[in-house]
């Protein structure tokens, strides 16, 4: 894959949400996720890599005490469907009696959240909640898939932005947008 077939990806890719729209939904996940949370002394938990942004424009917008911490786990490993879990990185701060927020950037399939929602709760947290920039509308998701907190839905198509890749590129383009033909 070239450079310039990433530009021609993006330029012509079809615009979802702008990124004052995707702001707009942060500023709801973050007053939801207060109501609720405020008062549990919550780990959250950003999934690298696509969770990096979605939860470094949330984190700031939660007025209350809380520790962060990361996990790398991914079913796409820069390709374009999803394969089997790999669990890169996990989370150094103990879970054990641990309110616990995941912030990922899609929940499609479900089964990477999943897992992760399953790994946290083997690892005796209390209470697990999870958060997700954009979901993707269709009925193709695991049994029991959900998230606790979403910002936005969209189409069931190959979306990027706000943390979502095409093919390892496009993470940091600002709005969410659907590639074209896919």
């Amino acid at each position: 894959m070239t450079l310039e077939h990433v530009h021609a990806v993006y330029a012509q890719a079809d615009v979802l949400y702008r990124a004052e729209e995707v702001e707009a939904a942060l500023d709801r996940m973050a007053a939801e996720i207060t109501r609720v949370l405020k008062d549990s002394n919550p780990l959250v938990i950003g999934v690298m890599t696509g969770g990096m942004i979605p939860a470094g424009r949330i984190l700031p917008r939660l007025d209350f005490p809380l520790e962060i911490d990361y996990l790398h786990a991914t079913r796409y490993c820069g390709e374009t469907r999803g394969g089997k879990l790999h669990w890169i990185a996990r989370p150094q701060t103990p879970l054990r009696d641990r309110v616990v927020l995941i912030v990922d950037d899609i929940l499609d399939e479900g089964l990477t959240l999943a897992a992760i929602l399953e790994e946290c709760r083997a690892e005796g947290a209390k209470a697990v909640y999870s958060a997700v920039l954009v979901e993707k509308l269709h009925d193709r998701k695991a049994k029991g898939a959900h998230a606790d907190f979403v910002g936005l839905q969209v189409v069931d198509r190959y979306v990027f932005g706000y943390g979502m890749d095409y093919k390892g590129y496009l993470r940091n383009a600002p709005g969410i947008y659907a590639v074209k033909g896919m």
